[in-house]
């Protein structure tokens, strides 16, 4: 595929953005599907040698319309390139309103709207879940359960996003695991760029649940010659492409937590773990009804120690 100076800008700006691992691997799609577009000829000249003009409205109305056909597809779908969904098309208008305001340009509108949020729990399912959460610290857990059930105690105490989630280390833990400190990365957004965050007071169950999960932890990480991320890997994987030689990265133990690894450690747990009944599908609504419930309330930086 031809190398055009807008992609070679596109791929500086996208390494500049701070985002979690989802978000970059959206940014991926959209940066593939516009490199396919120039590559057919689809787009007006001057987006191939200007990022400013592939980011312009004429050259994103051609290349939503083809996206959103299903012709810029990297692999077919039983022999055929269908029409992308509407989840994927939201994606895309989302991380193109953000590349255009990481430029200084308006936000367009290029068709389609917000997908309607999905349902979060009902409020009395939250204190059913923190009863439960309660019930579990006092009995045997194996590792998984021990690791989720520290992290859903977060999350009804603080609220983080799944980004944030994977971001704390130790030292974002007041003494005694009082509280927890939160820099807050907004999905279209970023990190602030000064690091600033809240402390968040945590509750007896939380400091429960992550004195069950420290220690394990600790264990794991100095298999792998150590880390100072709060969540570690469990088991044995791997990075990279098996199918090619020497495109593996063999991880152990103890390896700090992506976000897709945080949030498929939360889709099994619900079911592995007889939680399906208390947490939602995904971890963003849960989030969502804790805000929706009773909002996290920060606690001054001085205090938690």
């Amino acid at each position: 595929m031809p190398e055009y100076p807008s992609i070679t800008a596109l791929d500086r700006l996208l390494d500049d953005l701070v985002v979690g691992e989802a978000r970059r691997r959206q940014h991926g799609m959209v940066r593939s599907e516009l490199a396919r577009a120039l590559a057919r000829g689809a787009l007006p000249v001057p987006a191939r040698r200007s990022l400013r003009r592939l980011l312009e409205e004429e050259a994103l109305g051609p290349y939503v319309r083809l996206a959103e056909s299903g012709a810029l597809r990297a692999r077919l779908v039983d022999g055929q390139r269908p029409p992308t969904s509407e989840a994927t098309n939201e994606v895309r208008r989302q991380v193109l309103d953000a590349l255009r305001e990481a430029l200084g340009l308006p936000a367009l509108e290029l068709g389609g709207g917000a997908l309607p949020l999905q349902p979060t729990p009902a409020f009395g399912d939250l204190a059913a879940l923190r009863r439960q959460l309660d019930q579990d610290l006092a009995g045997h857990m194996p590792l998984g359960q021990t690791r989720l059930t520290a992290v859903l105690a977060l999350v009804l105490d603080a609220a983080p996003r799944s980004g944030e989630l994977v971001e704390l280390r130790l030292d974002d833990l007041a003494p005694g695991n009082t509280a927890v400190y939160v820099e807050r990365r907004p999905q279209r957004g970023g990190g602030d760029p000064e690091g600033e965050g809240e402390w968040f007071e945590l509750s007896p169950v939380s400091r429960a649940a992550l004195g069950r999960w420290l220690p394990v932890r600790a264990e794991l990480a100095q298999r792998a010659h150590g880390t100072s991320r709060l969540w570690v890997s469990l088991w044995h994987n791997h990075d990279g492409d098996p199918g090619r030689e020497g495109a593996v990265l063999n991880r152990p133990p103890g390896m700090p937590l992506e976000e897709n690894g945080l949030i498929t450690s939360y889709r099994r747990g619900r079911t592995r773990y007889g939680l399906a009944g208390l947490l939602p599908p995904k971890l963003e609504q849960l989030r969502r009804a804790v805000i929706a419930e009773t909002p996290p309330v920060a606690v001054d930086k001085a205090e938690p120690a």
